[in-house]
């Protein structure tokens, strides 16, 4: 195998690649990246089982073959020198026992390859249940719901996000026990028929990274037990997490007792400070008391190595009974960044029962749940 390539155009495909390479891979192989050349395209592969990528670089006056061939480079080491070489291009050569030349300019390096038959099979997948869907929609619905799923793999199908596909509707759930975010946006061509996927939470936030802040045509291709995005020139795989999604409808209160509107940059900064002490402390707990009567929110937070702290937040609006409850700040924190309004409304119903974060206006379906914590 043997070609000579544009740096640049190299080196941005293969940062996309990088992003299925584990540093713990289970398989020795899978620790490299897989280059197929034809008289056609080059193919860039990476994978660690539970995601897959495949780019095609078609052959053009930047990149030029020399012979076809096939050979898997050590990615960590391979991607270093690409990035590291002085010349615009580059060509590289695969010779006797797999050992592999790149020249760039006065540099020159040679390592030693693998041979590239084997390497795992990426899976076929059917396009028939395929459609298509905007890059910006769905970043915008990953990174609104992916921070939410479990990190432990107790119940690992916890740990990915459930998405159901309509003709005209895209919802994701995602839900670690404790919290909750719910969204759903429109779809102009969505699927047929209703599509359930559980994609886990690794798989789409090393997705969101592709996409970027672009808005490429994002065609989705659902098999049994892997799911594929084609962007471009890019094939992603996914593993899906196989299980029953529980009914997280349920949980959602569908009436409250106290509600109060707060504008989303006045309460993300109390929420900060009200913190610094409380991240310190062995307890991360911070308190919010709504006094209806006298129209205070206030936030407090204490560390017994520290000290205390205790603020009045500004609100735009204060109803209901009188409350006092205590929750993880960070949850908070995560619910606040992913909101999509200037202002949130927050609904609670009793000091040990979950409330709700919601955008100020009633037309975005946007949810977000979270569990208090019990001080006494």
């Amino acid at each position: 195998m043997k070609f000579t390539v544009n740096r640049n155009l190299f080196l941005d495909n293969l940062n996309n690649v990088m992003h299925a390479i584990s540093s713990r891979a289970t398989i020795p192989i899978l620790s490299g990246i897989k280059l197929n050349l034809s008289e056609d395209e080059l193919l860039l592969t990476g994978s660690d089982t539970d995601i897959s990528i495949e780019i095609k670089i078609p052959v053009s006056e930047d990149l030029t073959v020399g012979s076809t061939g096939s050979i898997v480079l050590p990615a960590r080491f391979f991607s270093e020198i690409i990035r590291r070489l002085p010349g615009k291009e580059f060509s590289l050569e695969v010779k006797e026992s797999f050992q592999t030349q790149i020249i760039s300019e006065n540099s020159e390096f040679t390592i030693n390859g693998l041979d590239a038959n084997n390497y795992p099979r990426l899976p076929e997948i059917p396009d028939e249940s395929s459609f298509v869907i905007s890059g910006k929609t769905f970043r915008e619905i990953i990174n609104e719901t992916q921070f939410a799923v479990a990190t432990q793999e107790s119940r690992l199908v916890l740990t990915g996000v459930h998405f159901t596909f309509s003709p005209d509707k895209i919802h994701a759930v995602a839900t670690d026990s404790h919290r909750l975010s719910s969204r759903a946006l429109a779809l102009e061509n969505g699927p047929q028929s209703k599509t359930d996927l559980i994609i886990p939470g690794k798989s789409l936030l090393e997705l969101a990274r592709i996409i970027g802040e672009t808005n490429p045509e994002i065609r989705v291709c659902p098999g049994e037990n892997q799911v594929l995005f084609e962007i471009g020139n890019i094939l992603f795989y996914s593993r899906l997490l196989e299980g029953s999604y529980p009914d997280t409808e349920r949980l959602i209160p569908t009436d409250s007792t106290t509600t109060v509107e707060f504008d989303l940059m006045e309460l993300s900064s109390a929420l900060d400070r009200a913190s610094l002490l409380t991240h310190a402390g062995r307890n991360n707990v911070v308190d919010l008391t709504l006094d209806v009567d006298k129209q205070i929110a206030k936030l407090s937070g204490e560390s017994a190595e520290i000290g205390n702290v205790e603020e009045d937040v500004g609100f735009k609006k204060l109803t209901g009974k009188n409350l006092k409850i205590s929750f993880n700040p960070d949850y908070l924190r995560d619910a606040l960044k992913a909101s999509v309004t200037d202002s949130v409304v927050m609904s609670f119903t009793q000091p040990l029962r979950p409330f709700t974060v919601n955008p100020d206006k009633s037309d975005i379906d946007f949810v977000q749940l979270i569990t208090p914590v019990r001080t006494f």
